[in-house]
This record gives structure tokens, sequence and C-alpha cells, in this order.
């Protein structure tokens, strides 16, 4: 029986300089095999500690019971700060809570009711686009989901698609930054006083600047039809003229630009990386695709908001294909002051990784937990897990402010497509998971598409 793939594990022992080497290049490769038994393991570095929690009490401890103790570790930020300054994503305490109670608002359900509509014009607009590439000639198909992604952002959030003149160069200029982009900057690895300058490479800088003066640019255009009181009424809106409910301030300029900044990288980066490995596993599993695409039929020719609960099977196969390519493989907390974890000393301002990748491949936790089935979360096991071993947007106060918008987005447009085409794998070409800003192919992922 085939198995979706799955980067092969290090040794268990390498030394220092390996480690460095392997992390650099591929996070998931770089990790040893017994990480996918342990409930916990311990990593020393001269420079830091570091402990992997895989133990479902672990993960709740960290991130539903006590939060607050266990903050968002700085070194996620090295890497990210050109792009995303002090964003949701990488800020804590105070000034993340206050952040949180500007934004989340926009995301309820009755507001993603009223953007259904804008995200299903983008997924039309991903079906019309692939019709000339429906020639069963092998396509990379990553390129095409980021495209859709990023078409549903900047319809959703700004009313304008993807074809718009600033929404097509941040588009391009994103696409150059994640090329420019290392997977891990240095300051992550190593202990850099706060004075020393970070080496991010002049690529990485100059595709920043030149993305964050796109949005800054759509935030005042939007800022100014405020004003006027002629601005649509779509999630940017929402967000720019929300008031944090205890200060009563709605969001500076500049921390707009920081928020729409993440809700490009998040909400694009992560949706693409999902709908590309979903595509991939149903070309792998031509029955599975077939179902999906038998209930796609469902769909009215101009879906409702409605039509997303018909979606059973794209919903598990989507949830499938999370379990499996997490976008965020691993997420880094620190301990805020000394733990007791599994009867271990773990000293303040240790590194405590949650591993998504990891925990939604447990062998001591999911059945058969390296095959595709998205029929498992129709069992005793699969629903269990679902609940305490499945954590792809995160869990407890820091989940992912879009996870109910992605959970809509991701089977729509997969039913979508899958109604409109038939994808193939490219025997040739297969796919291995690396570990960029999401979880990509290593070279790409390529299928051959073909009209129903």
């Amino acid at each position: 029986m085939i198995q979706p793939p799955k980067p092969p594990a290090r040794p268990d022992k390498v030394s220092l300089w390996r480690y460095f080497r392997l992390f650099r290049k591929d996070i998931l490769s770089a990790q040893p095999a017994r990480l996918y038994r342990a409930w916990m393991a311990e990593f020393r570095t001269p420079f830091f500690r570091s402990y992997m929690c895989n133990q479902p009490a672990l993960v709740d401890l960290v991130l539903r019971e006590r939060p607050d103790d266990f903050p968002k570790s700085n070194r996620v930020r090295e890497g990210l700060t050109p792009l995303l300054g002090n964003s949701v994503f990488v800020t804590n305490g105070e000034v993340w809570k206050r952040q949180r109670r500007i934004i989340d608002p926009a995301f309820e359900g009755g507001r993603l009711r009223e953007v259904f509509p804008a995200m299903a014009q983008a997924g039309q607009a991903a079906v019309d686009r692939l019709a000339p590439l429906a020639d069963d000639t092998p396509r990379e198909i990553e390129a095409e989901t980021s495209h859709a992604a990023a078409d549903v952002i900047f319809r959703t959030l700004f009313s304008i698609p993807i074809e718009h003149q600033v929404a097509a160069q941040v588009f391009n200029e994103f696409r150059e930054h994640q090329r420019a982009q290392p997977v891990v900057n240095l300051g992550a690895l190593l202990p850099l006083p706060r004075w020393f300058p970070r080496l991010h490479s002049r690529r990485t800088r100059q595709t920043a600047r030149t993305i964050r003066r796109l949005i800054t640019q759509l935030t005042q255009d939007r800022a100014r039809a405020i004003r006027l009181g002629q601005a649509p009424d779509d999630l940017a809106t929402k967000i720019m003229t929300t008031t944090d409910p205890q200060t009563g301030e709605t969001f500076a300029p500049d921390e707009m630009v920081d928020q729409v900044a993440i809700f490009f990288l998040a909400g694009h980066e992560t949706s693409a990386s999902a709908l590309a490995w979903a595509l991939y596993l149903l070309a792998l599993y031509p029955d599975w695709q077939d179902r999906l695409a038998q209930e796609a039929q469902l769909l009215a020719a101009e879906p409702d908001f409605s039509d997303v609960a018909k979606l059973r099977i794209s919903r598990d196969v989507f949830r499938e294909t999370l379990r499996l390519y997490p976008p965020v493989p691993m997420m880094v907390r620190e301990a805020a002051c000394p733990e007791t974890l599994r009867a271990r000393a773990v000293p303040k301002g240790s590194q405590i990784v949650l591993s998504p990748w990891h925990l939604h491949r447990h062998e001591r936790l999911w059945e058969r937990p390296d095959d595709f089935d998205p029929g498992r979360f129709q069992t005793e096991n699969g629903k269990a897990c679902l609940r305490e071993a499945f954590i792809p947007f995160s869990a407890g106060q820091r989940v992912c402010t879009g996870a109910g918008f992605a959970m809509i987005e991701g089977p729509l447009l997969l039913s979508l497509l899958v109604r409109a085409y038939r994808f193939t794998p490219v025997a040739e070409r297969p796919a291995m998971p690396v570990a960029h800003l999401t979880v990509r192919g290593a070279d790409g992922i390529w299928l051959k598409i073909t009209k129903r």
C-alpha cells in the first residue's frame, strides 16, 4: 500500500555542528525517529535547553491550562521581524491580549458568513485559472495553490482580487521573500544579545520593506475610505474600526501594517501548503478523490455558506491533510519560571517545543499514524485524537484566530477544484516534505491535471 511521503529521520546521535546544519536545511529530517514515540525529549546545547512535549497532558498544560507561564519564545521572531514587525504572531503578554481583543471579532462565525461570497469567488477564479493547464502535462501545483490562497486573502481582507496591481505586487514580492528567507535565522539558534545585529540577507530585508510599503498603501487607502464612509464591509474595515473594549483605542497605522503582514503570511502561506498537500494526497488515493468529486456535486453553481455543511468528505480529507502535513510543524514556547515536567527539572528560559508534526503521527496515540485515511475521524480513536492530539492551529488562548476561516476555505476550494478537474501524480517527481516557512515540497509538488 502506498504511504504518504515522510522525510527520513536523522541518526539518534549526531554532533552539534551536524545537527545545526541539518536544522538549517530542514527542521523535520533533523529530528530522530524516537520522537514519534516519546512523550517528552530533552535536547541540550551550549546555548540553550530544549524540551519537546508530545504527551497530550503536557500540551494541554502549555497551551490551555497555563499559557501565560509559557509565552512564545523570542527565538520565534528572529527570522520574521523584518516582515512581521510586532504582529500578533510574535507578541506576548498584554500587548498580545490587546491585539487579539481587536482582531478576534472580525473572525467570528457571523463575519465568516459575510465574507464567504468573496471566498467562493476566489475559488471559482482558481478553477478558471487551471483550465488552460488541464492538459495532462506535469504542473507544479504549489504555485497554483499559493495564487488561490493569496486571492482569498485579498478578496476577503481588502475586497480586491489578486489581479489588482498592488495585490499582485505583494504576492510576487512575497514569493521572492520566501526564496530569500532561510529556514532558521542564526538568532533562533544562538543567544544573541539585543544589540547584536540580526544577520538577515540584503534580499530578505529588501523584499520585506517592499511588502510592508505596499501593505501600508492598502491600509492608508482603506483608512481614507473609512473616513469618507465609502469603505466596503470586509475584514480590513472590521479590524480597523474595532476598538479595544478595555482602552477604546483602535490599531495605529503601523500596527495595522504588522497585522496585515501576518494575515497574509498565516492566511496565505498555511492555506497554500495545506491545499497543495491535499491535492497530492487525493492524486495518490484516487478512490478518495472520486468520492470527494461526487460529494462536490452537491455544491450550487454559486456556492452558499450553508453548502459548507454538505462537504463532510472534503472536511475529513482536509483534516487528514492537516494531520499528516500540518503547515506549521513546530511551535516554540519558553518556560517563564522553573518547571517540573514528567519529574524532570526544566530551568527557567528553556525552550518548550510543541510539534504538531510529531504529535499528529505519534505511534502511541494514533492508529496507523503514517497512513492516509480520512475515514479515521469517524472512529473512536480518530475522535479521541481529534480532541487530544490534533493542533494544526495551536490551541487554548493562542489558537489561530483564522482557524474557522481555514476550515471553510480549505474544504470549499478543494471541492471546487476536484469537481472540475482530476489530479494524478507524476511518477518521476514524487513529493517529499520539508519545513521552510511552512511544510512544502522539497522540489515542489507536481501533478497532472485533466478536466472531468
